[in-house]
């Protein structure tokens, strides 16, 4: 059997990722993934399940009002979960089937956390706002998620559909030498200073809201529950506003006739 180094584990890591990750869970992520790549049998679906499992117990201790043990089990849970990926790109063992179990794993793990956090705040105080703010973070980290691949879906539907409209003449092929627009010159210094680090420029994304909540703000203490998640989901939101901006501009500037449009988003 093979053995792997560390750079073999470096080599698995996403090209650009959120810094939550680059700096805070990668670090020991790659560690853990080569002494289970090297020493162990597991598979990435089994530490799919693993991670779900810890994500459950975090759930509970979160409702018991163990909040640092929370915070500490939702860390090792996502942490887990990144393994699971780097141990199947490295040995080549990915399947389809793992990639919808860690889908749906984090979409679990998030929704029993949530409620797991204002069950355990609500039983304390009586303070109806917890579970408000539990179905809140809920429902805003599933539309994150289903939003996501219908953004990308349009954009694949607007593409196909141009190509066909360029190929019957019904829309003008894109002339060679056209002025591509350019970001200031400060955003573009700081985006490959970002990508030199593997840093995406989004300043929050689910994986940050998700450490914001469950990890930050237990590990604070009660207090900072409401607060911490109330900004972190006014920035996610903000965010996905703008990340909707983007694709609504995407559409203006490629639309196609309508009737080279076969596609239907389903």
């Amino acid at each position: 059997m093979r053995t792997y180094s560390l750079d073999d584990v470096h080599e698995t890591r996403k090209r650009r990722d959120s810094w939550w990750t680059v700096y805070f869970v990668d670090p020991v992520a790659c560690r853990v993934a080569l002494v289970v790549a090297n020493r162990t049998r597991i598979t990435p679906n089994e530490l799919t399940v693993f991670s779900l499992l810890l994500g459950l117990v975090s759930a509970v201790f979160l409702a018991t009002d163990r909040l640092a043990a929370g915070a500490v089990l939702f860390y090792l849970s996502f942490m887990i979960d990144c393994v699971d990926g780097k141990v199947a790109r490295l040995k080549g063992t990915g399947t389809p089937f793992g990639l919808w179990l860690d889908y749906v794993g984090d979409r679990v793990r998030v929704v029993l956390c949530a409620a797991g956090l204002a069950y355990g705040q609500y039983t304390l105080t009586g303070d109806a706002g917890y579970i408000v703010l539990g179905a809140a973070l809920a429902v805003l980290d599933l539309f994150r998620y289903v939003n996501a691949p219908q953004m990308k879906r349009v954009r694949e539907v607007i593409k196909e559909g141009r190509a066909e409209a360029e190929l019957d003449g019904l829309v003008p092929a894109p002339r060679q030498g056209r002025p591509v627009r350019r970001m200031p010159s400060f955003l573009r210094r700081l985006n490959r200073f970002l990508a030199r680090r593997r840093v995406r420029s989004h300043l929050i994304s689910g994986i940050e809201f998700h450490a914001a909540v469950f990890v930050i703000a237990p590990l604070i203490g009660a207090a900072a529950l409401i607060p911490i998640s109330v900004v972190a989901s006014v920035l996610l939101l903000a965010n996905e506003i703008f990340l909707v901006h983007r694709l609504w501009l995407f559409t203006r500037r490629h639309e196609v006739p309508q009737r080279s449009r076969e596609h239907v988003l389903v």
